[in-house]
């Protein structure tokens, strides 16, 4: 039996079996990523589907998936890849791509406009590994890494891929330690503090879905966006106001299907309230 040091989970995974995001197993007592180099999507994004608005704008970028995840939010737009019924076909159909494999692939579409890789679709810090060893031969192709995650994993995690990680959007699902704990199944002051220490690595950008009857008030809106404004440099200057926020609009899907898709016009005033507080606030799925 071997301890996950990944998330606040700290899984204790039995020798051949594997912890609560399916993926991190115990081999000879040794955590490792079963699903190491094991890809379910591969394509070439506009860099401001990751989001990103304020990184490269009008670039591509290759991106790439596995499957599992840390999280179990019910409203899940990628399940058949995270967790759920539809995983254990991506598990049994996903083929093996390696670092250099990969690497080679993103320099291939460089004169189609792809500017490196972006590790997302599923939670990518599950397998932080295969970012690590991948990372590193692209920027040594003078290209750049985007990370897409929910922010739930140790800062150590987070030091150790910092070297090679260019950008991040890191989802801030609501400010709610029940709506984290209760219906995601995350932990929310985890996910701050690797925002808190994110923002002092490289550029970062969140992202908010405005879930229907969860998170969707001007009172936590404004919790959101101050806890944003308030983030820090490295050398403790505030530097919040200038990180972007998406704020997205839901549909139902997955586990989720008994409220509405998020109302338009409530996620474009949700924006407006963001902005009191931050220069940079996006609308999404709208």
């Amino acid at each position: 039996m071997a301890k996950c040091s990944v998330c606040f989970r700290h899984c204790a995974i039995k020798e051949g079996s594997v912890g609560f995001c399916g993926v991190r197993g115990c081999r000879d007592g040794e955590v490792f990523p079963t699903n190491y180099g094991k890809v379910t999507a591969l394509a070439l994004d506009p860099i401001e589907k990751k989001p990103l608005r304020r990184f490269h704008p009008g670039s591509r970028i290759l991106s790439v998936g596995s499957y599992g995840c840390n999280l179990r939010c019910p409203f899940c737009q990628n399940d058949d890849i995270s967790w759920g019924e539809g995983l254990k076909f991506s598990t049994d159909t996903a083929e093996y791509l390696s670092p250099a494999d990969l690497a080679e692939t993103a320099a291939f579409y460089r004169n189609r406009g792809n500017i490196g890789v972006a590790y997302t679709y599923n939670e990518p810090l599950i397998s932080y590994e295969y970012i690590r060893d991948t990372a590193r031969l692209i920027h040594e192709r003078q290209m750049v890494n985007v990370i897409v995650t929910n922010g739930t994993a140790e800062i150590e995690i987070l030091e150790e891929l910092a070297p090679y990680i260019d950008a991040m959007n890191i989802d801030l699902k609501g400010f709610q330690e029940s709506y984290y704990r209760d219906t995601l199944g995350g932990n929310l002051e985890m996910v701050k503090a690797f925002i808190e220490r994110a923002v002092q690595l490289c550029h970062v950008e969140l992202t908010t879905l405005i879930v229907p009857g969860e998170n969707d008030t001007e009172e936590e809106m404004r919790e959101i966006s101050s806890f944003i404004a308030g983030l820090k440099d490295k050398n403790g200057s505030v530097i919040g106001k200038n990180v972007p926020l998406h704020i997205s609009r839901f549909f139902p899907t997955f586990h989720m299907t008994d409220r509405p898709a998020t109302n338009v016009k409530l996620v474009y005033h949700l924006a407006d309230v963001a902005r009191e507080k931050l220069n940079y606030v996006y609308e999404g799925n709208v």
